[in-house]
């Protein structure tokens, strides 16, 4: 499976089918071999982890295949690199968290909760971009200046990433409400 890319992290965003091992011109391929050594074919070295992630933080657009089956294992890579941190000093995910996102799994709801998530983290990239754009322009005296003020500057950014959180969330119950008519229906059934 190829995917397209990611505003976000320059990775894969949605399932795009492909052959097996082929990945498009633009696409740094790395190669993960059985010796779990990764094989960057763009730099034609062996790179870490580390350099992985320092590869989603620049936004490069990459895929990991294994180089025995050529099968797309990006995600668990990913998810080596996030669990890497979460081990580290400051995790993000709380013991409740993963949890809760463990129980999503084969429930219901599993299908809804990739694209909320999404969009969640798109809405809070949003945010902290334009909090970064806002910041150049600043000289010291503005930035004092925006300091002083700050509730009504954040409040109205986070009130941005509010409204699309209540968006996601919306159009999330909305599809479920849609879902469960259709079961029903098949049944013959109709909501009272």
């Amino acid at each position: 499976m190829a995917f397209d890319v990611c505003e976000v992290c320059g990775l894969k965003d949605s399932p795009v089918q492909s052959k097996k091992g082929a990945s498009r011109a633009s696409e740094r391929v790395i190669k993960k071999y059985p010796n779990r050594r990764l094989y960057d074919t763009d730099s034609s070295t062996y790179i870490t982890l580390a350099d992985v992630k320092q590869l989603v933080m620049d936004q490069n657009l990459f895929v990991v295949r294994d180089a025995k089956t050529g099968d797309d294992i990006t995600r668990s890579i990913l998810l080596q690199i996030i669990l890497e941190e979460e081990a580290g000093g400051a995790p993000m995910f709380t013991e409740q968290v993963l949890a809760s996102i463990i129980r999503f799994y084969g429930n219901a709801m599993q299908g809804f909760m990739a694209p909320y998530l999404e969009k969640n983290i798109q809405a809070m990239v949003e945010v902290q971009a334009q909090m970064a754009d806002k910041a150049q322009t600043f000289t010291p005296e503005m930035w004092s200046r925006f300091m002083s003020m700050q509730s009504p500057v954040l409040q109205g950014l986070m009130g941005t990433y509010v409204e699309q959180s209540k968006t996601a969330f919306q159009q999330m119950q909305e599809q479920m409400q849609k879902n469960a008519e259709q079961v029903l229906g098949a049944f013959g059934l109709k909501r009272p």
